[in-house]
């Protein structure tokens, strides 16, 4: 019996609150949706919860010409698409520099007031473009601000596998994925090379290495103090890149996903 789509997860801010659609649109980028917008600091270099643990607590919904942004204790903002006249910022993501177009002022004084310090909010339009690692893409593949790849797939047995060792269990929001995959064992997701979910098929390109940011409680926006589930990660998932759960994925094609849906492994 094939695996199964179980959940799909989109990001719109980086960062922040993720929401479950029940189908989403794959786009050459990552999902319809996922991580087009990014909070960035003074200097133009994108900031997350690796360091503002409050950012999950910010859930921002796209409306049909922009996104609406809500948190604990602030009023909801809704925030405009930046047309092509809008001014632009170069900002920095990893290694990356990218050309965004810089939102209303209101939206970053928004999440200055929550977060208790300056920063700004951009978008990646149909202008902007960021390339993937050339060592595991290949030419004209490009990525969201997703950490690297376009998307992140996990089986819900690799999480049941963490918890186990765990004293508190904690959700599969920690890892932050696009795709969570049912009936397999736990970690099948490393063996694979190419999968097809519903009509549209992806390269497994790079597992995924893991940080900090794990440690954060997306319900609390609070960091644990006792460094779980990375901590118990290290003990059984390190690898000389470093410690590793779920995989990167590049769609090579596009179309519409629905939860449910049957996910074959090819390679």
């Amino acid at each position: 019996m094939n695996p199964t789509l179980a959940a799909l997860y989109v990001y719109p801010v980086k960062s922040c609150a993720a929401l479950a659609p029940p189908s989403a649109q794959v786009e050459a980028r990552g999902l319809a949706d996922d991580r087009r917008w990014l909070v960035v600091d003074t200097a133009g270099k994108f900031v997350t919860g690796r360091l503002y643990a409050r950012m999950p607590l910010i859930r921002a919904t796209p409306l049909a010409h922009g996104l609406r942004l809500e948190a604990p204790g602030m009023p909801a903002i809704e925030i405009a698409v930046p047309t092509s006249t809008a001014s632009r910022r170069r900002v920095e993501i990893w290694r990356s520099q990218v050309d965004a177009a810089q939102a209303d002022a209101a939206a970053g004084d928004w999440i200055s007031r929550f977060l208790g310090t300056e920063l700004h909010l951009v978008h990646m339009d149909d202008i902007a473009h960021r390339g993937v690692n050339p060592e595991f893409g290949r030419p004209g593949d490009e990525v969201s601000f997703a950490d690297g790849y376009p998307q992140l797939l996990i089986s819900s047995a690799a999480l049941d596998a963490l918890n186990q060792r765990l004293s508190a269990p904690v959700s599969m929001l920690r890892f932050r994925p696009n795709f969570v995959v049912d009936g397999t064992l736990p970690h099948a997701e490393d063996g694979w090379k190419r999968i097809r979910i519903g009509s549209v098929e992806f390269d497994l390109v790079k597992p995924c290495t893991r940080c900090i940011f794990t440690t954060v409680d997306p319900e609390r926006g609070e960091r644990n103090a006792d460094g779980e589930p990375l901590k118990a990660l290290t003990t059984y998932r390190r690898t000389p890149d470093g410690v590793t759960f779920g995989q990167n994925l590049i769609p090579r094609g596009s179309g519409v996903l629905h939860v449910g849906d049957t996910v074959e492994v090819l390679a």
